[in-house]
């Protein structure tokens, strides 16, 4: 294990970083943004950053020029530029699994040399890549024929987590580039309705399945992918058939080739690629067939720009880290519990569901790197739907509710689908609500209006709500790449600040220990009782009479 990974670290709230920020805090939370605006009237045009062709305006936060001194100081002394140098030069910095952190190889363009245990990986990874294009190509092109000689129009990705978070939110994100002559879907549910539905009006003959499950054991995949099987030969009868409507993405070959995959189309992946971090490895295959292998190299490549940007980019500059930090100073200062994301874009409508495994499964820790408790909050949850949607939905709370939330607002400049004056009501309302969140309105302007006075109380907006506004040109392959790295990093930089690791989730592990253990005592017919707490037993026990 390297140094950097175990070096012992001074405790989080020991830095004098983390001191000064805390007696800053007192001096700055009750300082409101209207204040700072007028104090600072060139503060929208100052307190902003700009790379890779985004624009990253994070003025209307409670932050001043000492604020962010104190956070990128805090940065310094958390050691996030040793750590950054870490895991892109494959350190094992996951140290709980023992395992380096290497999504950034995934795109890394050719000729790059990444090393894991003495061994460049990027080889590897462009090979998996050619592999996938070719794949892609003839599903597409119609050359890939099923069972009965019938080409493949529907295609359905069976994962769960990470293994269909990414995959489907990739997909809706990238639907405009899709190929629209197929059908992709998606199923990761457990509950036979998420299979039921997804197959509903298809035609075995016409539909080709792709597993993904790096273990090819996972209950929930495994269930779902042994239940396609059978649905396929339903139809198709013969078992060769499972060879042409099927695909693997895992390393198990062994467990692949039981089921009757043939293993020259099993596409592999590595222990140094984290679940929630694979949508650019060969668990993207799904998306790669929907939009073609140039869209996705292009999508890879807007990662790739990002990593550079995070990897070089001087933390007052870098787009990344200042998000982290802003992060965690809500988070550990003012106590904020949650981050909403809010793009306003139709097509990234599953962007916060994918947003929340990436971050609250990476930062959702109590203990640090030495396995100490920590005595301040990590992993805030993450939330969020489309707007204009969400305004006519939650938006209420975050203007008139108890609880501070910051807001991440995500526009583009140009839309995919020009249709009237639709776009420039939609990028209206971006800016309109980043403007409502900070100024709010006064009670005075409320009176103003000729409000009555018993209905002012109910009028007035506090303002002094925290917002981000990240400005992009158009949803192409490219910038949703860069969205997805800039997340990825914050999360990263957040974990270094809070001295945990990242990239572990040993918290998903106990429940499905004791759902494998629960399913044989449903299943079978000997008592529960004794095995489990009296709540547990009396619930096994009154569903397994109940379901007879």
């Amino acid at each position: 294990m390297s140094a950097t990974a175990t070096a012992v670290q001074t405790p989080l709230t020991s830095l004098p970083a983390w001191k000064a920020l805390q007696t800053h805090y007192e001096t700055i939370r009750t300082r409101h943004l209207r204040e700072l605006f007028k104090s600072d009237p060139a503060r929208g045009t100052r307190l902003t950053a700009e790379a890779e062709g985004i624009y990253f305006d994070y003025s209307k936060h409670r932050i001043t020029d000492e604020t962010l001194r104190l956070l990128l100081e805090l940065a310094e002394q958390s050691g996030l530029r040793e750590r950054i140098d870490a895991m892109f030069s494959g350190e094992k910095i996951n140290i709980t699994e023992k395992r380096a952190v290497l999504h950034t190889a995934l795109r890394a363009p050719k000729g790059a040399v990444i090393n894991v245990d003495g061994e460049n990986v990027v080889p590897e990874v462009h090979e998996v890549l050619d592999r996938m294009a070719d794949f892609s190509d003839r599903v597409r092109s119609g050359a890939w024929k099923g069972f009965t000689g019938k080409r493949i129009r529907n295609v359905i990705n069976i994962g769960i987590g990470g293994s269909d978070l990414g995959p489907v939110m990739a997909y809706e994100a990238l639907r405009h580039y899709s190929q629209r002559d197929m059908t992709f879907r998606f199923v990761s549910n457990v509950d036979g309705t998420d299979f039921a539905e997804a197959t509903r009006d298809l035609d075995q003959e016409e539909t080709l399945f792709i597993i993904s499950s790096k273990t090819f054991t996972t209950l929930e995949t495994m269930t779902n992918a042994q239940t396609a099987r059978d649905w396929s030969l339903k139809k198709l009868k013969d078992e060769k058939a499972v060879a042409k409507h099927f695909v693997a993405v895992s390393t198990n070959e062994k467990e692949v080739t039981k089921f009757g995959i043939d293993t020259a189309n099993m596409f592999g992946f590595w222990d140094w690629v984290g679940g929630r971090y694979s949508m650019d490895s060969a668990i993207g295959l799904s998306t790669m067939v929907a939009v073609g292998p140039d869209n996705f190299h292009a999508m890879l490549a807007g990662f790739h720009s990002i990593d550079e940007h995070f990897r070089t980019t001087p933390f007052a500059k870098n787009l990344p880290a200042l998000m982290g930090l802003l992060t965690v100073w809500y988070a550990d200062f003012f106590g904020a519990e949650t981050v909403a994301v809010l793009p306003y874009e139709q097509y990234l409508k599953r962007f916060p569901a994918y947003l929340q495994q990436l971050t609250m499964e990476s930062n959702g820790k109590h203990v640090t790197l030495s396995g100490e408790r920590v005595n301040y909050p990590t992993g805030p949850i993450f939330w969020g739907e489309p707007g204009t949607n969400g305004q006519h939905s939650f938006y209420q709370l975050i203007h008139q509710g108890t609880r501070l939330i910051p807001c991440d607002f995500i526009g583009f400049v140009k839309t995919l689908n020009p249709l009237g004056n639709h776009h420039d009501f939609l990028l209206a309302n971006v800016f309109a609500q980043g403007e409502a969140l900070a100024f709010g309105k006064t009670p005075e302007e409320v009176k103003a209006e000729g409000t009555p006075d018993w209905l002012v109380p109910h009028r007035v907006f506090e303002g002094d709500r925290p917002s981000s506004t990240f400005l992009l040109e158009e949803l192409t392959p490219e910038a949703l790449g860069k969205l997805v790295a800039l997340y990825e990093h914050s999360v990263f930089t957040q974990g270094v600040i809070w001295q945990i690791d990242s990239f572990d989730q040993w918290g998903v592990e106990l429940g499905k220990v004791l759902a494998k253990k629960i399913i044989g005592e449903i299943e079978g017919s000997g008592p529960a009782k004794g095995s489990h707490d009296s709540s547990t037993t009396t619930l096994i026990e009154r569903y397994r009479k109940q379901r007879l």
